[in-house]
């Protein structure tokens, strides 16, 4: 494995989990959330990971010689959480109440998306330290020349 392969797998890390913390941002701030653009609470939204598939001639090649290498990771899909259940909140004032003055509330837990934010800065960190460590790795084989 090149050191620039091991750069683009810090590097696809990194962005997968900015996009993982911009989700978790949009979850906490639509915690009070009762109607979005449809009409319905907000729900809480995860992302999906997955490995990336090497080019296809490079995918052949370690195939061909036996070779197991990564290529980083990627965001497949962000899915609606629909397994956590609504809150329900008796608040018969608030314009989205229902007929028994429930508003049903985001399936959003502050806790948990904050827990899941450290997670998701502690993994960009630890790619970003990767990338820097790949780096150096380089800049000192170029000095052993001099």
């Amino acid at each position: 494995m090149s050191y620039m392969n091991g750069m683009n797998i810090s590097a696809s890390g990194m962005s997968a989990q900015r996009l993982r913390m911009d989700i978790i941002s949009q979850n906490i701030a639509n915690v009070n959330t009762t109607r979005d653009e449809n009409g319905h609470p907000y729900r809480r939204q995860t992302v999906v990971f997955s490995e990336k598939t090497p080019a296809p001639f490079a995918g052949f090649l370690n195939s061909a010689t036996g070779a197991r290498n990564g290529s980083g990771v990627k965001v497949t899909q962000i899915i609606k959480d629909n397994e956590t259940p609504m809150k329900m909140v008796y608040d018969p004032s608030h314009p989205d109440a229902n007929e028994e003055g429930y508003v049903t509330y985001p399936n959003v837990n502050t806790v948990t998306e904050m827990t899941n934010l450290i997670d998701a800065s502690r993994s960009y960190e630890a790619n970003v330290t990767a990338f820097n460590a790949t780096k150096n790795m380089a800049l000192k084989g170029l000095e052993v020349g001099k």
